[in-house]
């Protein structure tokens, strides 16, 4: 045999080889493919916390654009979005579809603390991810335990806190009254803002309530609230108490101190439907830009937000701060997708989830990035103090908060 050809047998030989670097460089698991990646969400659409369905439906709206765009590294995105209407045994149902028959490659951005916390286990259990949990409980920060759910929001302990300090600083004699929500996302507050208080200053609390998500209302509460003298009032709701309680304690005359969580703090999904006057001087924490909020007319990232609304959500409503939220967490997903490359596995995406550094979204306030490490799953970490003034929040202090 000439040299010739056995230098082309070799190299016919090694052809294979060669090439194998470049065919191993994608790799799928169920739900992946060259031409899409296709991942579930739930919501609540429909019952007592179908305030926030209008998120799912930004998201949805958002992937239309990415779609339209050419997708992400050359994918169309398809997100398959379930009603769970905020109550946790449909939920599991929901996402045992979405995992099981579906075959989704992950789950995304589900909502809410007792829905999330009834697939917390099986998600782990299937090593699927359950990436960017849409609340802001405390424990979806647990890599150790939990290696397959990661936050998003600012924790509702760390911003507990926030409002405790806050309150020992401007009334060191206070009288406090507490209303949270009757489950894991109220008592997650709850803690937090103990904790803030810290051990000497349990002694100002005179009045801790709770509600059933269930409940018609809480107008007796806020009476009874008012009726301990309470001067500080922290209300931990979601949107439809959120506004019960604004509007309660205005007619009624009680005028605390008034803390309301971040999660109900929207200016069109709350303050609106309990009057904007009867918000007045309320505090609350922020970290994203409010669609509001006037300072940001001529600023790119809102100009972006709104051509995009104008565009691909037009029915949405341009005040409430929950389709900043969708666009903002949506455009996280993107982030950590583009960081995947070819490698769409369950374990990759996770690891690149757990791999941000410094992210700046256009929708988030200046100073405020998303950092995530293998041993820190809560990508945003830090918040600012806001006010209302009867028409917009004003941001005030520092930003307060820490990071991966």
């Amino acid at each position: 045999m000439s040299l010739t050809r056995r230098t082309l047998i070799a190299a016919a030989a090694t052809a294979p080889a060669l090439s194998w670097p470049a065919m191993a460089q994608k790799k799928y698991d169920t739900g992946a493919s060259d031409k899409e990646i296709v991942f579930g969400h739930t919501n609540p659409y429909s019952g007592p916390a179908s305030a926030y369905g209008t998120i799912g439906k930004a998201i949805q709206a958002y992937w239309k654009k990415v779609n339209e765009e050419g997708g992400v590294n050359g994918r169309m995105l398809r997100m398959i979005s379930y009603d769970d209407g905020y109550s946790p045994p449909k939920t599991v149902e929901m996402v045992r579809k979405l995992v099981e028959q579906d075959e989704v490659l992950f789950l995304f951005n589900t909502l809410g603390t007792p829905p999330n916390s009834a697939i917390h286990k099986y998600m782990n259990a299937k090593k699927v991810p359950q990436l960017f949990v849409a609340t802001g409980a405390t424990k979806w920060n647990d890599p150790k335990n939990y290696p397959w759910t990661m936050g998003w929001q600012p924790n509702y302990q760390i911003e507990g806190q926030i409002y405790a300090k806050h309150a020992l600083k401007e009334k060191p004699n206070a009288k406090i009254a507490l209303l949270y929500q009757n489950d894991d996302y109220g008592k997650d507050y709850l803690k937090g803002f103990k904790d803030g208080l810290g051990p000497a200053n349990q002694k100002l609390i005179v009045k801790e309530l709770s509600y059933e998500v269930t409940d018609p209302t809480i107008d007796s509460q806020i009476i009874e609230m008012k009726g301990s003298g309470a001067d500080v009032f922290f209300n931990i709701t979601t949107p439809k108490f959120a506004a019960q309680a604004i509007r309660k304690a205005h007619d009624i005359g009680w005028k605390p101190l008034h803390f309301l969580n971040n999660v109900s703090a929207s200016v069109g999904s709350v303050l609106v439907p309990a009057g904007l006057e009867k918000a007045v001087d309320i505090v609350s924490t922020q970290y994203l830009k409010d669609p509001t909020d006037p300072q940001w007319a001529n600023d790119k990232g809102y100009q972006d937000w709104l051509a995009w609304m104008n565009k691909y959500y037009p029915e949405g409503d341009k005040k409430d701060a929950s389709n900043v939220f969708g666009y903002n967490v949506a455009q996280g997903l993107v982030v950590v997708l583009k960081q995947c490359g070819d490698n769409l596995t369950r374990e990759n995406i996770m690891k690149e989830a757990a791999n941000l550094k410094d992210v700046v979204l256009p929708m988030l306030l200046p100073g405020i990035k998303i950092n995530t490490s293998p041993t820190h799953f809560a990508p945003i970490s830090q918040e600012q103090l806001i006010r209302f003034d009867g028409k917009e929040w004003k941001r005030f202090g520092e930003i307060l908060g820490g990071g991966a």
